[in-house]
């Protein structure tokens, strides 16, 4: 499900420009850990979920988000005390997925998606924002098809059983191989295998963001029309409409000098030219491991935003923004990416300009 969360990774790129957020707190930190132990714990009662590896578990979680119908009200925290909800509206009609999601915190807005089509509704600037999501943000972050290659780079353990908005889960961690990605603990409905909870956790086992359920109905009796007659009604509002052209590295002139273990590029995108050179539009460059994504804002540097050098966190959501080197110093690059600060660090030393 798309999940319009103020501490999201796609709210991250708008936000950070201005860059008045502070880092996570050490101390909040320590305490989710000591949580979030005290959970595992208390899941490892019972009988243990079933011996899968980790793509199978994958496949599993993704077909249980997709498949089922359901209403229920979600929740996204953050050790540093961000804390957002919406209240979701999911059905499945044939091969078509249609969600609404309706803000409860934060400035009001709904989204609507029909596949890939999503429209967000701002009430109060009376506009709809249209655009086409190919690499649509599930709850987890799934693709259609997980890399069979991520088991390269995870293990999955068995932790027990647990229950979660009134729902029998099944528990199991993801442990990385390596510290360029963080680890997640998933609560998964064990007759559908539907996500109901997620903790990405670091190195330390420290809970950096978690997403849930507060509230779910299972099989809720949602109408695919219903929905659809929301998502058209735009009367009073302005449409504006994000038409991203693809296209890719190699003619933009980019490339990165070596890989960064276990990420491939997914995508590469360009804005319409409008009102801008060719030459100086913005592109973004996405890669993913099959779980964790980063995203390469690249632009053209400008001295009359003149922005800074900085990091930024907000919960498991790092970004760095920083000028590159010579002979590319007239560009600026924002990377965001729910992975470690160095991860995000390789991408920019391996980025390059080739022409």
């Amino acid at each position: 499900m798309i999940l319009p969360m103020q501490i999201s990774a796609r709210a991250f790129a708008l936000v950070f420009a201005a860059f008045c957020l502070a880092q996570v707190a050490a101390a909040q930190t320590r305490s989710g850990a000591a949580a979030s132990a005290k959970e595992a714990a208390s899941a490892q009662t019972g009988d243990a979920p079933p011996a899968m590896g980790v793509v199978e578990w994958l496949q599993r979680m993704h077909a249980g988000a997709r498949q089922r119908n359901y209403i229920g009200t979600f929740v996204v925290s953050a050790a540093g005390g961000n804390l957002s909800s919406a209240r979701i509206w999911h059905v499945r009609d044939g091969e078509m997925q249609i969600e609404r999601i309706e803000a409860l915190s934060g400035p009001p807005r709904s989204t609507f998606r029909r596949n890939h089509q999503v429209m967000t509704f701002l009430p109060e600037a009376k506009v709809v924002k249209v655009e086409k999501r190919e690499n649509l943000d599930l709850f987890p972050n799934l693709p259609n098809k997980p890399d069979s290659s991520i088991g390269d780079f995870y293990d999955v353990r068995t932790i027990g059983k647990d229950r979660v908005a009134g729902f029998d889960t099944d528990v199991v961690q993801l442990v990385p191989h390596d510290g360029l990605r963080f680890g997640y603990r998933i609560w998964s409905e064990r007759r559908s295998g539907l996500v109901v909870k997620l903790q990405t956790v670091d190195g330390e086992s420290r809970v950096l963001e978690q997403s849930a359920f507060s509230e779910l109905q299972l099989d809720a009796p949602v109408k695919a029309q219903a929905l659809l007659q929301m998502m058209a009604n735009t009367s009073g509002y302005r449409v504006e409409k994000l038409e991203l052209e693809r296209s890719n590295a190699q003619d933009e002139g980019w490339a990165l000098r070596a890989p960064v273990a276990g990420f491939k590029p997914r995508s590469f995108y360009r804005r319409p030219a409008g009102d801008k050179a060719a030459q100086d539009r913005t592109v973004q460059w996405t890669f993913s491991d099959g779980l964790a994504s980063v995203s390469l804002f690249i632009e053209r540097y400008d001295e009359k935003r003149a922005p800074r050098d900085g990091v930024l966190t907000i919960g498991a959501t790092n970004a760095i923004r920083r000028r590159l080197p010579e002979p590319a110093s007239d560009w600026w690059l924002t990377a965001v990416g729910e992975v470690p600060q160095q991860t995000l660090n390789a991408f920019a030393q391996s980025l390059a300009r080739i022409r």
